[in-house]
Order: structure tokens, then sequence, then C-alpha cells
């Protein structure tokens, strides 16, 4: 590819310094960056990469001044990591695939829009319903009665199974499991005595999926992922959860049952969170963390969780809410 960087200016709305003649054929990182290539400086920390880079043009903060001569070309923007990211798609095919692969099955009753791709080996239940210019990679299964919507990609081996609905400019990575029986069992006598998981996967606009993410169904009603969120890969979203629009979660985060996420939420990786409970919007979780009641405070920021003995832990709690306060006093008392 050869873009002029007077096109990519114009694109992420910046100004030129240096030559604007300048034409780049890839991207690069900054710290091992390539010939003719486009790079980024967000982090002030690489700054010293600038001044050796082999790229030939950079997008810098506006307000950005170097300290020593730069041979590249700067692109000054707004916001560097945002304005890089959006042109990424300038150095990616965008071509769309069409056509149902000979080897895929397709049941009766199955609507599929215009410009579809349904690819190897993959099994369309009754009554799916697949819009417009989405795209379903090999070795896919949709059970019957679900919905994928416009622009939508699934990736090779996702399963959504019965009933469930998928919106539109959503991207599912391989492996993901949506709609599996969530985690219902009624304790019996000597035993467990499995309860129907009788509800559906309902997910939003412009959501994306890792890998190997699984997302069940709700017992009753529905297990909800709304607009915009971001779940990373090896996630698990258990039976009637909820989540709020563009809230964000890394990977190896385990949510439970019927528990209620606000919108902007950021969950770090490998937070366990309970059941039944409610996060305030704009929430921000530590990784590895442990939340196990309400968080109703918006904006909270939420760090940290230590397992031994239960009624142990709890009173140890109690004091360690308390240190702070308890520290003041030995310091008044070490004065006395």
């Amino acid at each position: 590819m050869n873009i002029p960087i007077k096109k990519i200016a114009k694109l992420v709305d910046g100004t030129i310094q240096g030559d604007d003649s300048t034409i780049v054929t890839c991207v690069s990182k900054i710290d091992d960056s390539k010939k003719n290539s486009l790079t980024f400086l967000a982090n002030l920390k690489y700054e010293k990469h600038l001044y050796k880079t082999k790229a030939t043009c950079i997008i810098v903060d506006k307000n950005f001044e170097p300290s020593k001569k730069v041979h590249a070309s700067l692109i000054k923007v707004e916001n560097p990591y945002n304005k890089f990211a959006s042109i990424l798609n300038l150095f990616t095919s965008n071509k769309l695939k069409k056509g149902i692969h000979s080897s895929s099955f397709i049941s009766k009753n199955v609507q599929i829009g215009n410009n579809v791709f349904i690819g190897a080996k993959c099994f369309i239940d009754e009554n799916v319903i697949i819009k417009d210019n989405t795209m379903i990679n090999a070795n896919c299964t949709i059970g019957k009665n679900s919905t994928i919507g416009k622009n939508s990609i699934l990736h090779s081996a996702v399963n959504v199974y019965h009933n469930c609905d998928i919106g539109n400019n959503c991207t599912i990575h391989s492996g993901a499991v949506i709609g599996s029986d969530g985690f219902g069992f009624a304790p019996t006598k000597n035993s467990y005595s499995k309860i129907k998981q009788i509800g559906n996967v309902v997910i939003k606009n412009n959501v994306e999926i890792g890998a190997n993410t699984t997302i069940d169904r709700a017992t009753i009603g529905s297990t909800i992922i709304r607009d915009g969120v971001k779940l990373d890969n090896l996630i698990q979203i258990a039976h009637n959860v909820e989540i709020g629009e563009n809230t964000v979660i890394a990977s190896l985060t385990g949510i439970a049952g019927s528990t209620k996420i606000g919108k902007n939420c950021m969950i770090g990786g490998h937070v366990a969170i309970n059941g039944h409970i409610k996060i305030a919007d704009n929430v921000k979780i530590s990784a590895k963390a442990g939340v196990t009641k309400s968080i109703l405070k918006q904006g909270a920021i939420i760090q940290g969780y230590w397992a031994f003995d239960r009624i142990k832990h709890q009173r140890s709690y109690i004091h360690f809410k308390k240190l702070p306060d308890i520290v003041k006093r030995i310091d008044k008392l070490e004065d006395k």
C-alpha cells in the first residue's frame, strides 16, 4: 500500500510538520520501526525512540515539541493513540467475502440477507436470521431461532445456541460460546437437580467478544450485553448477568449469576465478581480483585482480595478498614 501522509493528516484532522509529500506503505512500532512506515508517540517514555526511528511519519500530540532533530515527518493531532487506531483500517483489507460454502448445512426457513458470507462446515439451524453484510466463518454453529445482525463477524468455531440475539456491527472471536446453559442446580439429599435454563442471551450493537469467552443463557429472561461492550478472551459471564454500555472487561474475569454491571466500567484481568450484586456506572476494578458486595458509588475505584478462613477474614477486614485511624492513634501516642 502507498498512502500519502496528506491523506492521513486529513483523516485524523492533523497538521503536518516536515515533508508533506511523504508516502507510507505500512505501520510499525516506534521502538521497532521500518523504513516507509507510519508509527505514533502517545507515551513520552518512548520519546527516546523518536530520534532514531526508521519510520517515515509519526503521529504525535499537537502540543509535543521534540528536544532533538527528528528525521521523520510529524502529524500533530489530539489524542495520538486514538487517532492512530482510527487509521489502521487503511492498512487492512476491508474486502467483504460473500457466498455460502458448499460444505455448510443450511436448515429450513433460514433468512439470509444480502452480501452474507458463510464459510466451510457451518451449521445453521431452523428459523435463523442472518442480516446483511455479515460474515460467518468456518465451523460455526448457529442454533434455532437465533438472529445475527448486520455487519457482524463470527470468526471460526463460534457456537451460538438457540434463541440468542446478536446485534449489528458485532465481532465474536474464535471459540466463543454464546447461550450455553447457566450454572443452575438445586441441591437434593444426595446430589443436585438441574434447573432448566429457558432464557436466552441478547447482545446489543457494536460489541466485541474475545476468543474462548463464554456467555451463559438466562434461567428465565435474558443475559444482556449492552451497546459498545468489549470483552477480552477467556471471560465467563453467568446466567442473567447484565453489562452496561461501553463497559470493558479484561481476560480471566468471572461474573456470577444475576449481577448487574453499570455503563462505562473498566474491569481488570482475573477479577472475581459475586452473584446477585450491583456495580454502579464508571466503576474501575483493579486486576485480581474479589468483589463480594454491591458497589453503589459511581466512579468508585476498587482493589484487592486475599482469601483465608472466612470468619477470621471478615474480622480482620473490619480492622483493616480502620487501619488508617489506628495508625494515627499510635502516632499520637508515640508523640506523647
